[in-house]
């Protein structure tokens, strides 16, 4: 895997820093808007997937869809990055869908927005709460899911069975504990103990960490684990009545692609595309020019519609 030669350069976009409220925790925000940018924009909200951040393996895209003609909005859920919040790198799904509605209502505030023209685009376990968002806003210009999280279960069972037993015995030793968390790490060697080991994880950090020149605190709440099995967004798949595209990894083994029941949902909104790809490879090259390509002509379509 490669860093993109394309992206991580001077950007053409100015940055503006801000906080949203979501159940009345501040959390971190930041637009990218074009420099010469004079009448509101069409925007996409980036939603991050399960130990992300703002800058974790985003950049690339971000710096695509600002070329593109769109300003970008990502933020950090509670708790997690720039975020306030009082227990850190826990994940739950329904607050952080709660934070990203919170962050899509933030978006539509800025007069530099065209309100009526947002894409969300999620990415992992992120994918799943685009679902999740896009069922219930019908005003979306759209959506896009990126190596989706549709069922949770299909990643459980893609556990081994005794690192599926100690991650149990983590996460309920974390629920009965008094006092500060039982941690382990988003991303781990492969063979070694984190929530993800595999699909070129913790290169794909590495690359990431060293791109970006910053830091990365390495560390998820063991009782987050309970959280991803009974998660199964891709239920919410016939009420989506704008145009969303999914993007697939055929071998993803961090978030098993579920075509079966993207395809049962027989939802005429739908677009399938997949890419010959484990879970990490499409955020680099070479099969980040596929799966960006993907991305740029849906966009194109939704501007042209």
């Amino acid at each position: 895997m490669q860093i993109p030669e394309r992206t991580y350069a001077k950007p053409n976009f100015t940055s503006i820093k801000s906080s949203f409220s979501s159940d009345g925790i501040q959390c971190a925000a930041t637009l990218r808007l074009a420099v010469d940018s004079a009448k509101p924009m069409p925007a996409i909200l980036m939603v991050h997937g399960w130990g992300g951040v703002q800058d974790a393996l985003t950049p690339p895209f971000y710096e695509e869809f600002c070329r593109a003609g769109f300003a970008v909005m990502t933020f950090d859920y509670r708790g997690w990055g720039e975020s306030e919040g009082v227990l850190r790198n826990a994940i739950n799904p329904k607050q952080r869908v709660r934070d990203a509605n919170a962050a899509l209502e933030h978006l539509k505030s800025f007069p530099e927005i065209d309100s009526k023209k947002i894409v969300l685009w999620g990415s992992s376990f992120g994918g799943g709460h685009v679902i999740e968002l896009a069922a219930e806003h019908h005003d979306l210009l759209g959506a896009i899911a990126h190596v989706p999280m549709l069922n949770g279960m299909l990643a459980v069972r893609a556990v081994p069975p005794l690192r599926l037993l100690r991650f149990g015995l983590y996460a309920l030793a974390d629920l009965v504990k008094i006092g500060q968390p039982i941690y382990l790490p988003v991303v781990s060697k492969p063979g070694e103990f984190g929530s993800m080991d595999r699909d070129d994880a913790y290169q794909a950090m590495m690359l990431a960490k060293e791109a970006t020149k910053s830091d990365y605190d390495n560390r998820v709440t063991a009782r987050s684990l309970l959280n991803m099995g009974p998660y199964r967004p891709g239920k919410r798949l016939k009420d989506i009545r704008v145009p969303l595209l999914i993007i697939g990894g055929t071998r993803d083994s961090v978030a098993p692609f579920d075509e079966n029941t993207i395809r049962k949902a027989n939802n005429p909104c739908i677009q399938i595309r997949t890419v010959e790809a484990n879970h990490f490879e499409p955020y680099f090259e070479p099969t980040f020019s596929t799966s960006i390509e993907y991305q740029l002509t849906f966009l194109r379509s939704l501007q042209e519609s």
